[in-house]
């Protein structure tokens, strides 16, 4: 069994303490309190208040989204974003089995199944080399639409998701997705402030979807949020997103089966205040990065996973890569057990068993990580 007391005592130094450290905890020095106060004095508690609206704006200018839309999980912004997509009962979706369960469940509400595609080893995210490799061994196109030969289903979508921040090779995916005419939606939901070749991550499919979770890089305690291209799409989320109500002052009429998917105003004053230091979070978390990066260089059997070629990440969990599952499950346990809270990637999503049964392509590299990567802590230092 290696000792890694030489890292439980760096990482204990980087961040000042010899106290417990989580692995990843929200920042709150700027107007959250007071845009808090402010919601609560004038009672716009719910989903009706000038923070939703500043928010969405302010996250439209950040992201270069044409239209922005809040609600109240990644993972309602996920479910929304497939539906208005065209996605429907059994499709299938093109996705990663390195991902976190939000993934697949959004597209289970649907009733639409996943097909679990390899990721790179550069980006730990959705490969589209293995995406193609996929689609030309297994789909055909029929009246301008993709279909799985050995499955009959019509493959709709493909929802690549951003590990911990690191961007896909989304540029490659989008063309592929228009060669094989299938709808392109971004789980975002790590990566607020990570960019691919300078546009924000988020902005390159029909739909990008973002989670402000607790222990995301800003937070609105729990929320989410659909970034557009097409505004006319992004207004009928909006629509559809706040029960389908036909605007009226007294009036209760809807025209479409809707969802109470709507952030609370208090929530959205969190995230605007969030939101005026992001920038200031995502240098912090790159500098903890570059700190572990420089760290690592000298420890035998580990290796630090950094952004690569055209990427800017924004580091929201930092990542080690173990020599094998022994070392894994060596090094997870001398770090819990000695006040760092570490912990291994997320179980892929083909060992579930609600979707064990899934296609996937062999996952070569999925399972290399998943016997290897473990997060470390990766909070702002302020």
């Amino acid at each position: 069994m290696a000792d890694y007391s030489e890292v439980i005592r760096f990482i204990h130094r980087m961040y000042g303490t010899d106290e417990f450290i989580p692995l990843s905890v929200p920042k709150f020095v700027g107007n959250e309190k007071k845009y808090l106060e402010e919601c609560i004095d004038t009672t716009f508690v719910s989903s009706v208040g000038k923070f939703v609206d500043r928010f969405e704006e302010e996250m439209v200018r950040y992201t270069g989204a044409k239209k922005a839309v809040v609600c109240v999980s990644g993972t309602n912004a996920l479910h929304m974003s497939l539906m208005l997509v065209g996605v429907e009962r059994n499709d299938e979706v093109l996705t990663q089995a390195l991902t976190f369960i939000a993934t697949c469940n959004a597209l289970s509400y649907i009733g639409a199944h996943p097909v679990f595609i390899d990721v790179d080893r550069s980006t730990m995210g959705l490969s589209p080399d293995a995406m193609k490799e996929w689609l030309v061994k297994n789909a055909e196109i029929r009246n301008g639409q993709c279909y799985n030969r050995n499955t009959g289903c019509r493959v709709k979508a493909c929802v690549p998701m951003h590990t911990f921040g690191h961007p896909v090779r989304i540029d490659e995916i989008v063309d592929i997705c228009a060669e094989y005419h299938i709808e392109l939606v971004e789980d975002a939901a790590e990566s607020i402030g990570s960019k691919f070749k300078g546009q924000h991550t988020g902005t390159f499919g029909k739909v990008g979807a973002i989670s402000f979770n607790g222990n995301k890089t800003i937070t609105t305690g729990g929320g989410g949020m659909m970034l557009f291209q097409d505004e006319e799409l992004g207004k009928l989320a909006k629509h559809i997103t706040t029960q389908a109500k036909i605007p009226h002052r007294w009036e209760f009429r809807h025209d479409h089966v809707g969802y109470n998917y709507r952030m609370p105003n208090i929530n959205a004053a969190l995230g605007c205040a969030q939101l005026e230091n992001l920038d200031r979070y995502i240098k912090s978390k790159r500098q903890v990065a570059t700190e572990y990066e420089e760290f690592f260089k000298s420890i035998p059997d580990m290796e630090f996973f950094v952004d690569s070629e055209n990427t800017f990440s924004n580091y929201w969990l930092n990542a080690v890569i173990l020599k094998d599952k022994e070392a894994q499950l060596d090094f997870l346990q001398q770090t819990n057990d000695n006040g760092v809270m570490t912990r291994p990637i997320w179980e892929l999503m083909n060992r579930l068993p609600m979707f064990e049964k899934c296609e996937n392509d062999g996952l070569k590299n999925t399972v290399w990580f998943a016997d290897r990567v473990v997060n470390i802590p990766s909070s702002v230092r302020l």
